[in-house]
């Protein structure tokens, strides 16, 4: 028989007492709990109300993968954002999400990837001309625009005006706010309901929903294939030979929108704050994609040999990772070496945590890419950047593909200059960075 472990609480007065600092950035909030208690605690939020935080590796890893039918998605994902981006694959559970995994997941498989790349490519090179040289400049909002037009792009390879796409950008930016506010004050749901605030949001997503229901029935029309992801998604068939419905299809896109193009420009950004403060690693990648092209013009090529380039990357998606907390809530009562989990126990797991854990990694807060030359790495219990299981992100090859055609591409254009001051980030959602001012030089 297991010894029965208690899960230390922290009380709803300690929380109310650090809210404010909470909603700017709760991380130092949660690595003090940590560092205070031990990788698992009790959060009282409210009357009756609590959540279990976790940076046990070995917890997330039999959550996601040895029992992971006992636990499903907590209503942060299945309710709270859901009402902004509508049930798809991200938000939804069961035999529905089965369902739309089942039918989705073929769309973005490599030989699929393979038709994308030359839009990929030359959305990139198009979005990378927009840096200016030799003076400061914030080098998020240009990932931000360059992974959302990644996306929009490649789901859509004709027919999207500027206007439409700076609106279903804005909103999905706009949204996320909102619900960050919602999940970090839930004391003040009750104001944001009366006050009409999630109306009014909701009422924004209409309003994209409106935009790519006429996008989509205007392909309906045409007879043209353009092998983008739309293509795709609208000749996807169930195992009844049926197709989606104009609103499934709508919410599966938002999804694309929110969970595929902010996470992208996050870790980019992230990976470029990275290489100003570490040179060295930066002359590798060109290196190495100056040798590569020289080989093969072909993108396939360059995917395939940018070995070192990809471990930046995924150096960078451990220091910060883009999805930087995984929660979920279990069905039945649990048990995990000698933690008593009731039903219903709200679980929230720090991948920023996991990601740093002294126990899981040498010189966790150093970056250093070549750890992950041991390709066992990224298969280990300690890695969650794109989540683990049968929930894994269904984009993370179009992601990874994405960030190291931006990355290699980058580095050959222009050096970025060296810069010493902390990174700074802005949790939100996702964890986003803050202040990326960087400098850069043509290298031509």
């Amino acid at each position: 028989m297991s010894h029965k472990k208690n899960i230390p609480e922290v009380s709803f007065l300690r929380f109310i007492k650090h809210s404010i600092a909470i909603l700017k950035n709760p991380l130092p909030f949660h690595n003090a709990n940590f560092n205070l208690l031990g990788d698992i605690f009790r959060l009282k939020i409210g009357l009756g109300k609590s959540v279990i935080f976790c940076r046990d590796a070995g917890l997330l890893s039999y959550v996601l993968q040895k029992n992971q039918k006992n636990y499903t998605k907590s209503k942060i994902q299945t309710q709270d954002l859901a009402k902004y981006i509508g049930k798809g694959l991200l938000t939804s559970e069961g035999e529905k999400w089965k369902k739309q995994r089942k039918l989705i997941q073929p769309a973005f498989h490599k030989s699929q990837l393979v038709l994308l790349l030359d839009t990929i490519q030359s959305t990139i090179l198009f979005e990378l001309d927009k840096i200016t040289t030799d003076k400061p400049i914030d080098i998020f909002p240009i990932f931000n625009d360059l992974a959302f037009q990644t996306v929009v792009k490649s789901l859509f390879n004709s027919g999207v005006n500027d206007a439409d796409v700076s609106k279903l950008q804005d909103v999905t930016e706009i949204t996320q706010e909102m619900l960050v506010k919602e999940l970090r004050q839930p004391y003040l749901g009750w104001w944001f309901k009366i006050s009409g605030e999630i109306e009014k949001h909701i009422k924004l997503t209409n309003d994209s929903r409106d935009i790519l229901r006429k996008l989509v029935r205007e392909r309906k029309k045409t007879n043209t294939k353009f092998n983008d992801l739309l293509d795709m998604l609208l000749d996807a068939r169930y195992e009844d030979g049926e197709a989606m419905e104009e609103d499934q299809l709508l919410d599966e896109i938002l999804i694309l929108f929110a969970a595929g193009h902010e996470t992208t420009s996050n870790a980019l950004t992230f990976t470029c704050e990275l290489l100003a403060r570490n040179p060295v690693v930066q002359e590798k990648i060109l290196e190495e994609t100056k040798r590569i092209k020289n080989e093969s013009s072909d993108l396939m090529h360059l995917l395939k040999n940018a070995v070192y380039t990809k471990q930046a990357i995924e150096e960078a998606m451990r220091l910060y990772p883009p999805a930087y907390f995984i929660d979920r809530v279990n069905i039945d009562n649990d048990e995990f070496e000698g933690i008593s989990l009731p039903k219903d126990s709200n679980l929230l797991f720090s991948v920023y945590e996991i990601h740093r854990h002294p126990d899981f990694w040498d010189r966790p807060n150093e970056f250093i890419p070549e750890r992950f030359s041991d390709e066992t790495i990224k298969f280990s219990k300690n890695y969650f950047p794109f989540g683990a299981g049968q929930r894994m992100c269904v984009g993370n090859n179009f992601a990874m593909y994405e960030m190291i055609l931006t990355i290699a591409n980058l580095v050959e254009r222009y050096q970025i200059l060296e810069k010493k001051t902390p990174i700074e980030i802005k949790p939100l959602i996702t964890l986003k960075p803050l202040n990326a001012i960087l400098e850069f030089k043509s290298r031509n």
